[in-house]
């Protein structure tokens, strides 16, 4: 019995379904879903992982550079919804609460991440589904993960009680964009 030199053989998808593999190291990664759903739930994760990472306490990073890593990595739904009215509206909101009261520095990064993917031009928006969105995202993780980790100190203090959500959220971006965007990049 030969093996076979595809590591992703096995997985034998339906006619509506197009496989996604990528080589990494010796293991394989597939997707065996749409192309569009496997992005879009890329997407989500690290959306989700940057919208935690905006609020998470026991990190040093500079919160401003997640506001366009939210943009190149928010689903599209997201980006739709908030181009529309609905994100008119939590713009301005956001802007009248801002000129009236006091707003702390977590708590005021959502109105600029808003403010972004609403004025952002065709040339940005196009930018996301590139592989130039995809180094620029990287990069930005990376950056990200260098100043959290310096800024605590260490790793064993990065595991303690006070910076363990932020640490698990720049893993989990590092991962989801290190493999995946670079993947896609490299083409394996």
């Amino acid at each position: 019995m030969s093996r076979s030199r595809d590591p992703c053989a096995s997985l034998r998808p339906s006619s509506s379904l197009m496989q996604r593999c990528w080589r990494l190291g010796g293991a394989a990664v597939c997707c065996a879903a749409p192309l569009h759903i496997c992005d879009e739930a890329m997407r989500w994760v690290s959306s989700t992982a940057a919208a935690t990472l905006m609020f998470a306490p026991g990190t040093t990073i500079h919160r401003s550079c997640l506001v366009p890593l939210f943009a190149l990595q928010a689903p599209s739904g997201a980006i739709s919804w908030i181009k529309g009215d609905y994100g008119r509206w939590i713009a301005f909101l956001g802007l009248l609460l801002r000129l009236l009261y006091f707003i702390p520095g977590e708590l005021e990064l959502p109105l600029p991440t808003t403010l972004l993917v609403m004025t952002a031009p065709y040339q940005f928006m196009v930018l996301r589904e590139s592989e130039d969105g995809g180094i620029l995202s990287t990069a930005i993780v990376v950056y990200l993960a260098f100043q959290h980790f310096i800024g605590v100190g260490s790793l064993r203090k990065a595991f303690g009680r006070e910076s363990i959500v932020a640490t698990l959220a720049i893993i989990t971006l590092m991962l989801l964009l290190g493999t995946y965007d670079l993947a896609k990049v490299v083409k394996l």
